[in-house]
C-alpha cells in the first residue's frame, strides 16, 4: 500500500528555511548550509541531468531511493514560484500538484513531469496525487506551511528529516507548525555522516 511522506532538510536548531524568501532568494539563501550533504553527492547532480558532486556513498543511494519511490508530488505555490525560475526540465519525473489560487493550464514538460495547478483545496490535490501515484508513494514536497496542513490533517504516514550540523538562529522553524497532540512517532531509521543525520519516523494517530 502506498504511503504519504515528506523528506526535508533542517538546521540543528530546527529551521527549514531562512528569512526573506523569494524566487531570487530560494529558501532564504540557506540551501547550501542545510543541503551540503546532498550537493556533495553525484546522485543529486545525476538527477539534474548534469555532472557534479565528489561522492557516491550511502547518502547518494538515499537520494536515488526517494526519487524512485515517489509516484506523485504535492507542492505549495510559494515553493513552486521559488523553483520555477531555476529548476531544470523534468526534475520531478512524476506529476506535481501545486496548491494555488491562481488559475493556470497544466505545465507539461518534456519527459514525465507535468505541473497541475489545483484551486479547490488540499483534499482535491491529494486525491489527484493518489490516482496518479498508483502503487508508488506520494511526497508532500513543501514548503513548511503545506506540510503542516497535511500533517495536522492526518495524511502523513512517514517522514525523514536530514539534520545538518549548522545553527541558523532565525527563519521558519519547522516543528512550530505541527500539532503535537494528535500523533505519536516511532523511529524506523537513523544514520549519520559528518554532514548530516538522517532520521526517519512512522506516524501513529
Amino acid at each position: 500500500m502506498s504511503k504519504v511522506f515528506f523528506d526535508i532538510g533542517l538546521s540543528l536548531d530546527g529551521f527549514i528555511a531562512g528569512e526573506n524568501r523569494s524566487p531570487q532568494n530560494p529558501m532564504g539563501g540557506v540551501a547550501p548550509a542545510i543541503h551540503q550533504w546532498m550537493f556533495n553527492q553525484k546522485a543529486f547532480w545525476e538527477h539534474l541531468k548534469t555532472t557534479g558532486g565528489e561522492e557516491d556513498t550511502e547518502d547518494g543511494d538515499r537520494i536515488r531511493q526517494v526519487f524512485a519511490r515517489t509516484g506523485a508530488y504535492i507542492m505549495g505555490k510559494r515553493m513552486f514560484e521559488e523553483g520555477e525560475v531555476s529548476w531544470p526540465e523534468d526534475l520531478f519525473m512524476a506529476p506535481v500538484y501545486v496548491l494555488t489560487h491562481e488559475k493556470r493550464e497544466p505545465w507539461v514538460q518534456k519527459g514525465s513531469t507535468t505541473f497541475y495547478f489545483i484551486n479547490d483545496g488540499m483534499e482535491s490535490a491529494f486525491e489527484k496525487a493518489r490516482a496518479s501515484a498508483g502503487k508508488k508513494d506520494i511526497r508532500v514536497q513543501g514548503g513548511a506551511n503545506l506540510i503542516w496542513q497535511y500533517f495536522n490533517g492526518g495524511y502523513i504516514d512517514e517522514f525523514t528529516i536530514h539534520v545538518a550540523p549548522v545553527l541558523l538562529g532565525s527563519g521558519i522553524r519547522f516543528f512550530d507548525g505541527i500539532d503535537r497532540t494528535t500523533f505519536s512517532l516511532k523511529t524506523i531509521g537513523a544514520s549519520h555522516t559528518p554532514l548530516v543525520s538522517h532520521l526517519t519516523y512512522s506516524v501513529g494517530r
